[in-house]
């Protein structure tokens, strides 16, 4: 019993490590891309609002409204022409992208300027739809920074000129939980770029329309 219990704990220790250095190569791999300041960040094609929880009144959770504010703010001082909407629509009741929608063109955002992704159920498959689907060459993400480094790891790998733009108001009140959730992610992240999962759907291309 005192082999098998040590055998465990090797393989759990070798386990442990391996995802701490698969964060921590991600967030190397990924760091020169990322903006905290809108003003320093590149003109891209498109901003990218990555879906998030839906309060049940429909209004924006709070991340999700960080993450809108910062792209409504980039749209306004001329970063990108286009606003991409992406989130989980698997069912009626659930709806990431069309309340995100109504609050952009509440902050005064055209709508002929907003893209809605509905089949963005994971951010592999974001990326993945962004480039096959609406065509996009380069984004600037829109998140909070413990979610950032995963988000462009896949658009990077994807083959996306992707840079990342925080959208933390607060950092100190984003729980442990997200961080050690991020790095078993990571770990996903890894396995599906090296798969090269295809998404659950793709279907026809609708191209947004520019250039950079």
């Amino acid at each position: 019993m005192k082999k098998v219990f040590r055998f465990i704990i090797i393989v759990l220790g070798v386990l442990l490590v391996a995802i701490i250095l698969t964060s921590l190569i991600i967030k190397l791999k990924t760091n020169q891309y990322i903006y905290r300041d809108l003003k320093q960040a590149p003109k891209t094609q498109v901003a990218v609002i990555l879906g998030a929880a839906i309060l049940k009144n429909n209004n924006l959770s709070s991340i999700l409204r960080e993450r809108a504010d910062r792209a409504i703010a980039l749209y306004q001082v001329g970063k990108m022409e286009k606003i991409l909407v992406t989130g989980d629509n698997s069912t009626l009741a659930h709806n990431e992208v069309n309340p995100v929608r109504l609050y952009l063109l509440e902050n005064n955002i055209p709508n002929q300027d907003i893209f809605l992704d509905y089949a963005g159920f994971d951010t592999y498959s974001s990326m993945y739809r962004a480039r096959d689907i609406f065509l996009v060459d380069s984004m600037i993400v829109v998140s909070q920074s413990f979610h950032l480094p995963r988000a462009l790891f896949i658009a990077r790998a994807l083959g996306i000129k992707a840079y990342g733009l925080e959208a933390d108001q607060n950092q100190s009140r984003y729980l442990l939980k997200n961080y050690v959730r991020e790095m078993l992610a990571n770990v996903k992240a890894v396995f599906d770029v090296v798969s090269q999962r295809e998404p659950k759907y793709l279907g026809d291309e609708i191209p947004l329309g520019i250039t950079i």
